[in-house]
């Protein structure tokens, strides 16, 4: 069995791979079974070293069983496009953004959301952790969220907000059009029930939300219903207190590959946010999202949000399947919500390349 593999068939540094066997351990279950603060206690190094280790059995782990003897599993291009079309999306309540993205925020990928402080990033992901909760009869997942805030940008009182914005949403529909199954949801799609179905963590620094996501699994494996984790923001955590960055830079690696083992083995949506930086250039700056060019390649799907004079945009910058395109969208106090737009200029800038924002591609 895979638990059982020897250590020194993995792709540990030596220094870690000798403390570990001199500290008495085998197999790659024994090191699995002890959590990472008292891994670091037992074998004496630092607690980033001992999430480094565990970021690597489990990674080649998962790697093995996938790909061992004859256990892998062949699929037609056909199937690949049926499984996916048939996962769905959270609808993010703005048409527009719905629109370019596909459908919505899609389950089985990361989506990441860059953009300035203030312009809404944490807006949205609170209304996807209320909009994943939608009931089946009205289109929705049904589903349940987990948000792990580095920022401490969490606002509960916007969350009530949008929630019962959502609720009366849902009341309206009811009444138009009075199908089977409708009361009965909104017996159970109530303000209290959407607050007590979003699991809220807290992280102070990248080793808690290093620690927080390697426990994600055991936890997601509780709440089966869970269909979106969200990780605002992904940054903050990383940007500060790192002398040596090729450490930030394996343990950003390892946390982008648990985040789409995660996705695809509990079936949900993985929504990052990242901050913006300027990159200093020849002749000029230009913002581009912050933690490096490496980490670009963690998302499936990427989303800057920016102004443009007083006016909230949406460009898609990255997807496998959609164009890139630029959507506006604004806040209200009922959450994240279509613009009219005021303007013949604007709508044209939908579509026209050179009305862009300033970022480059990762």
């Amino acid at each position: 069995m895979e638990q059982q593999r020897e250590l020194g068939s993995f792709s540990l540094p030596p220094s870690l791979r000798a403390k570990l066997v001199a500290a008495g351990f085998q197999t790659a279950q024994e090191v699995l079974d002890v959590g990472p603060c008292e891994l670091s206690k037992e074998i004496g190094i630092s607690k980033q070293e001992a999430l480094e280790i565990l970021q690597v059995i489990k990674g080649d782990s998962h790697g093995n069983e996938r790909g061992s003897g004859n256990t892998v599993r062949k699929y037609t291009a056909l199937e690949l496009l049926e499984e996916e079309q048939v996962q769905g999306f959270i609808v993010t309540f703005c048409s527009a953004l719905d629109d370019i993205l596909g459908g919505g925020v899609p389950l089985m990928k990361v989506t990441e959301i860059c953009g300035a402080p203030g312009v809404g990033k944490t807006q949205l992901c609170m209304q996807l952790a209320v909009d994943v909760q939608f009931p089946e009869c009205f289109g929705g997942l049904a589903g349940e969220a987990v948000f792990i805030d580095t920022e401490g940008s969490f606002m509960v009182d916007r969350v009530v907000d949008m929630a019962s914005a959502c609720v009366q949403h849902c009341h309206l529909i009811a009444e138009m059009h009075p199908e089977e199954g409708h009361q009965a949801a909104l017996e159970t799609f109530s303000l209290e029930n959407i607050l007590s179905h979003i699991y809220y963590f807290r992280c102070h620094d990248y080793v808690e939300l290093l620690a927080q996501v390697y426990l994600l699994s055991d936890f997601l494996s509780e709440h089966a219903k869970v269909r979106l984790v969200v990780i605002d923001g992904v940054a903050f955590p990383f940007r500060h207190d790192f002398e040596d960055l090729s450490l930030r830079t394996r343990l950003l690696n390892g946390l982008a590959q648990q985040l789409i083992t995660i996705a695809n083995d509990h079936t949900l949506a993985v929504v990052l946010t990242n901050q913006m930086t300027t990159r200093i250039g020849q002749n000029c700056s230009s913002l581009v999202p912050a933690l490096g060019d490496s980490w670009g390649h963690a998302a499936t799907i990427r989303v800057i949000l920016h102004w443009e004079n007083k006016q909230r945009l949406a460009t898609l910058y990255k997807s496998p399947s959609q164009k890139e395109s630029t959507v506006p969208y604004c806040v209200t106090p009922h959450g994240f919500r279509d613009v009219q737009l005021p303007s013949p200029a604007l709508a044209e800038n939908k579509t026209n390349p050179r009305k862009r924002p300033r970022v480059e591609e990762q």
